[in-house]
């Protein structure tokens, strides 16, 4: 079993790389790409030191492709990987959208991952942390709608993101005036409520993929979701206030002792202890955190909650190496025969 990484020296590429080293997965031998810039790098897995070479622009010998380099290079390319043999399990926005590409977080709708005709795509991130939060709930007492506030980490923008925080912190507490290039103003000391372009709408696309992810990985057209997705002055760790408006009503209690059985969900909800989720104690977890949760008091038998999960790992690498690992469980992930 040969797996290549594509894109293996951005953020998402090192976390794919530590992600495989604890994996159940198996595999014999791993190839790693990157663009041209990057060629020659040398990155350490299994205690051996791989060389990372230049994206090819047709198809890579691998029977599977972990892509992280960009939509664009995935819209160009994954297709002729697969017509090379290889499945391909795709970070990017290239193919979330296609009805005939599964969406997929393997806690929450597995076998649509059999489905696949070659491609399969990992969610953005901040729908694959809300969705193994609501998804049991989902599935006990219908969500009929879904109101989402986000606290987004700058390693959502790679890391040029997370530099430009350390940087631009830097400068202020050093007196001078900080500046803003990956951000729309500067992030320092700050909350900007604009992530991605705005759309006709007026909502921003990373707002839209939250609405649209969520209803075609829950399979629910009828859901009813709306964003508002801000940008911290973090490195890692995404977090969301999440308001649900229930068909059946729940109880906290309920709620909480449902999800804590829940896969991928850690609960962590002692108001009186200081227990919530936070960045602090998520980042580098692989379970998403969940707590504060409690009645709503706008929806009748609704609930409200807060979770925070790590969006380098769940809400891209992790995710993207549990769709290989239920793949191969279920004996769908084949090695190619070679000479």
């Amino acid at each position: 079993m040969r797996v290549a990484i594509v894109g293996a020296t951005g953020a998402v590429g090192h976390e794919l790389l530590q992600v495989l080293e604890k994996s159940s997965l198996r595999f014999d031998e791993l190839l790693l790409y990157a663009s041209p810039r990057s060629a020659g790098t040398a990155l350490k897995f299994r205690g051996e030191d791989l060389t990372v070479q230049v994206t090819p622009e047709g198809a890579i010998d691998a029977d599977l492709i972990l892509a992280s380099a960009g939509g664009s290079v995935s819209q160009a390319l994954a297709p002729k990987w697969v017509e090379g043999g290889a499945v391909v399990i795709d970070n990017s926005s290239a193919f979330r959208y296609d009805p005939e590409v599964p969406l997929v977080v393997p806690e929450v709708n597995g076998p649509a991952a059999l489905r696949h005709k070659g491609i399969i795509a990992n969610p953005n991130c901040t729908t694959a942390i809300a969705v193994v939060a609501v998804a049991p709930l989902h599935r006990e007492y219908g969500v009929r709608r879904m109101i989402v506030s986000t606290y987004q980490a700058t390693s959502g923008a790679g890391q040029k993101g997370m530099d430009e925080l350390l940087e631009e912190t830097r400068t202020v507490l050093g007196g001078g005036e900080a500046g803003a290039e990956v951000f729309a103003h500067p992030i320092p000391f700050n909350v900007i409520p604009h992530i991605d372009a705005f759309q006709a709408n007026g909502y921003t696309k990373e707002e839209m993929k939250v609405v649209w992810e969520t209803r075609k990985i829950l399979e629910d057209e009828s859901l009813q979701v709306s964003c508002t997705a801000v940008r911290i002055p973090t490195l890692r760790t995404h977090s969301e206030a999440i308001t649900l408006d229930l068909e059946r009503p729940a109880t906290p209690e309920a709620a909480r002792e449902l999800l804590a059985g829940a896969a991928g969900v850690e609960v962590r909800d002692d108001p009186a202890g200081k227990l919530y989720p936070m960045p602090l104690t998520a980042s580098g977890k692989y379970d998403v955190e969940v707590g504060r949760i409690r009645a709503s008091l706008v929806f009748e038998g609704g609930l409200d909650l807060f979770v925070a999960g790590d969006q380098l790992l769940k809400g891209a690498a992790l995710n993207a190496v549990q769709i290989a690992e239920y793949l191969q469980q279920q004996g769908a992930l084949k090695e190619k025969q070679r000479a």
